[in-house]
């Protein structure tokens, strides 16, 4: 929750006390899963502007926050359209690491995987070049549809400028292949573990849900429920 009180959130409804700042704003609109519209209404009730709806994407739909509740025992995390995430489950950092502890553009996984050795730790090496590829089809197909002056392409001139892989790729117009196609994971505890991962899209808001399976029956599947009771590292 936001960790504020409804007596707290009474006062700003009715224009009493002094006005809370948009972090505080922003803190309530998440904990009680306020829809944009929502979120908007509280910041005019606040005297504030209403904040900018950016294609980043970072103020999560409350239908998808409330399917994301409903997941605690499994490895899920919800991801904006610039693979920064933004919320996960604790199965899902005990499979991936914590994720949502970035800053900066080391938020995206693409900027993490390009400029960071220690981000292809978890992947094996003979499908690094594959990854590289995907994420890279991936940030193309958001800067297709943002432009450069967006977040999206501050991204691209950034690893031009650091990665010469990324650069490399980049030229190439590599487009994404499957959608759903399953993914080794190289666990510092557990070891080798394939997941599929299924994606819930909310195109309005450029969100996804990502929901992280592994065929029932398989080694794979038992370590995850070994997981489940390691916890995260």
């Amino acid at each position: 929750m936001s960790g504020v009180s409804s007596d707290y959130y009474s006062r700003i409804e009715q224009q009493r006390g002094p006005v809370p700042s948009e972090q505080i704003l922003a803190a309530i609109a998440h904990g009680l899963h306020l829809t944009l519209e929502e979120r908007d209404h509280l910041f005019r009730l606040a005297g504030h502007g209403t904040p900018q709806r950016a294609v980043r994407g970072d103020h999560i739909n409350a239908g998808l926050m409330r399917v994301f509740d409903r997941l605690p025992d499994t490895p899920a995390q919800i991801e904006n359209v610039l693979g920064e995430t933004l919320r996960q489950t604790p199965l899902a950092v005990a499979l991936l690491g914590d994720e949502t502890a970035y800053t900066g553009l080391s938020r995206a996984r693409v900027f993490r995987w390009f400029t960071s050795a220690s981000a292809r730790e978890r992947l094996p090496p003979e499908d690094h070049a594959h990854h590289s590829r995907t994420l890279v089809a991936r940030l193309a197909e958001v800067f297709a549809k943002t432009g450069r002056s967006s977040p999206a392409g501050s991204l691209v001139d950034e690893l031009s400028a650091r990665s010469p892989e990324f650069a490399a790729l980049w030229a190439e117009h590599p487009v994404l292949g499957p959608y759903c196609e399953p993914k080794r994971l190289l666990h510092p505890e557990v070891g080798a573990i394939e997941v599929h991962g299924q994606t819930l899209l909310d195109p309005d808001q450029y969100q996804a849900l990502l929901i992280f399976t592994a065929v029932p029956g398989t080694e794979s599947h038992e370590k995850l429920q070994l997981l489940s009771v390691i916890g995260a590292l």
